[in-house]
């Protein structure tokens, strides 16, 4: 690709009962247009994403155009994205396409969300549209059939009811990585560990205290083995980029100093036969490293889709940071840490940092551009050269409906 990260902002993520989408966009927004330097009139086109607004809010249609509007951007082309989890991901994967295209050459990418409702129900009625709602009663047997396999009795009743579906289909995961794997419920309390203390030196993560292993594994059982701290939280908040051309990065004195990105690809899952050997997440990543140049030895820092803390484990092999089966061992290493071989989630992951679907890609994506940058103080990555990011969202079959992957650089 041939795109510059010129600036980013974000939200805080956490609770804004009080907040509407129209003010958590503006604040992300006005950070990353003054940190790029970027006047509203100099912006092209506009690339937005959300997920959950026209359930939570009833703000369907036009919900980028009406955020924007509220700051006085109009006129241009706006671009209403939604793709699950990957949500703004996917608006800044389109975005980064258009401007390496040389369609624009200033582009805004913000994600936003707000998931914190007083009827619970609305909330958990959003996870459970990121599955084949024409088949639920058929994801939930085949959920309930996996789960009695790894020898796990699971009353799955309560499920998109009083918790998201995803928990139960990431114990699902769980179960099946520990029987192949060899790994224990204790290495995802490690996740949950070390993405606390990460969080806890992040001011824009939603829970801020570090936890111990022991903590983890003594928090109430959401789904086995999937305590509390091992499930990401819901949030609400905005998160935001500003794309520019080579030729604009070099006008802004980017082209040596700033964060290009070297790949952003965009998949979706399929129907595997007996001849495929790579899911969705491994393809996705094959082309990142094919087209950005780069491969798993040479990445620094990685912010990875730990929607729950099991698949931050799994992720280390989809994405080839270990061998197969050993993902864990990379824990029991202490290399995805801080002061590690390659940090994975010094903000926090969503684990810590909070999971508002729609801004959760380019949240990922502004902690990368501050890491690159060497503008993280105490979490900071030192010497980051290289970084990825990796957002997957939605569950067909037996993968993930819709995933980017995305490969940056300093300089």
């Amino acid at each position: 690709m041939n795109a510059y990260i010129a600036g980013a902002g974000m939200t805080r993520f956490g609770k804004y009962l009080d907040r509407g989408l129209k003010s958590l966009v503006a604040e992300a927004v006005e950070i990353a247009l003054a940190d790029a330097g970027i006047a509203k009139h100099e912006l092209q086109a506009a690339y937005t994403g959300t997920a959950a607004a026209g359930i939570i809010t009833g703000q369907v249609l036009v919900p980028g155009e009406v955020v924007l509007r509220n700051l006085g951007i109009g006129r241009i082309p706006v671009i209403n994205c939604e793709n699950a989890c990957a949500t703004s991901s996917t608006a800044f994967q389109q975005a980064a396409a258009m401007v390496s295209l040389g369609a624009y050459d200033v582009v805004l990418v913000v994600g936003y969300e707000k998931l914190y409702s007083a009827d619970k129900q609305k909330t958990f009625s959003v996870f459970t549209g990121a599955v084949d709602v024409e088949d639920m009663d058929g994801v939930l047997q085949r959920l309930s059939q996996d789960l009695a396999a790894s020898g796990v009795r699971a009353d799955l009743s309560e499920t998109t009811s009083k918790r998201s579906i995803f928990m139960d289909v990431y114990a699902r995961m769980a179960h099946q990585y520990m029987q192949r794997s060899g790994a224990t419920p204790r290495h995802f309390a490690m996740v949950s560990a070390k993405n606390s203390l990460h969080g806890s030196l992040n001011p824009k993560a939603q829970y801020q205290e570090a936890l111990s292993v022991e903590q983890v594994l003594a928090a109430p059982m959401i789904s086995d083995p999937l305590t509390l701290p091992m499930c990401s939280p819901i949030g609400d908040g905005a998160a935001a980029l500003v794309l520019v051309s080579e030729r604009k990065a070099r006008q802004l004195g980017l082209h040596n100093n700033g964060v290009r990105i070297l790949s952003s690809v965009l998949a979706t899952g399929w129907d595997y036969t007996e001849q495929d050997t790579e899911t969705a997440p491994e393809y996705a990543a094959r082309l990142c490293y094919e087209e950005s140049g780069i491969g798993p030895q040479d990445l620094d820092v990685v912010e990875l889709h730990d929607a729950s803390a099991p698949a931050e484990v799994i992720y280390y092999e989809l994405l080839g940071l270990a061998a197969k089966n050993e993902g864990y061992k990379l824990l029991e290493r202490g290399a995805t840490r801080l002061g590690g071989r390659c940090v994975v989630s010094p903000s926090g992951g969503l684990l810590r940092k909070g999971h508002p679907i729609g801004a959760s890609g380019c949240g990922q994506l502004v902690e990368l551009t501050d890491q690159l940058r060497g503008r993280c103080g105490k979490r900071q990555v030192q010497g980051a050269r290289h970084a990825l990011a990796e957002n997957g969202g939605g569950w067909i079959g037996n993968d993930v409906a819709a995933i980017v992957i995305t490969a940056l650089r300093r300089g």
